[in-house]
């Protein structure tokens, strides 16, 4: 026997999707804060003098860094209007969920998880950079 989608089942649904979605934005929050502390780092004196191509090397990284910012506040965007959708889903109760809503939250799923890919090896890739160049202040001998 064919289980039919019932108003409950919608409501769950709808309530698993806007959960999902406070997890992203969570997410978005977490690198916005890291984000904020790298880009002090890099525009630190903090590292050794005399590294060849450190000025190049950190200005690619701020480069890399705000390329992901401006796709990280695209995908925001399309956070916000899914979870609009979903607003007026749930305001409807005995509306369906429909096929386009899953596949939309189905895809930027994927979008928020190559994000955060993308993040977590540029942040590793300059955290294996920069934790070799910093200047070590040595403990005071008394």
């Amino acid at each position: 026997m064919e289980k039919k989608n019932t108003a409950t089942d919608n409501g769950r649904q709808v309530a698993l999707m806007h959960w999902k979605i406070q997890q992203w934005k969570l997410r978005f929050q977490l690198m916005d804060d890291e984000i904020v502390f790298i880009k002090r780092l890099l525009d630190s004196n903090a590292f050794k003098p005399n590294i060849p191509n450190l000025f190049e090397r950190l200005q690619d990284y701020k480069s890399r860094l705000q390329d992901i910012e401006n796709r990280n506040a695209a995908v925001r965007s399309q956070i916000s209007l899914h979870e609009n959708s979903l607003g007026s889903d749930l305001d409807i109760a005995d509306n369906s969920i429909s096929a386009a809503d899953v596949k939309k939250n189905d895809s930027l799923q994927l979008e928020v998880d190559e994000c955060q890919g993308d993040y977590q090896n540029l942040k590793s890739e300059i955290f294996n950079y920069t934790g070799n160049i910093l200047i070590m202040n040595k403990p005071e001998v008394k």
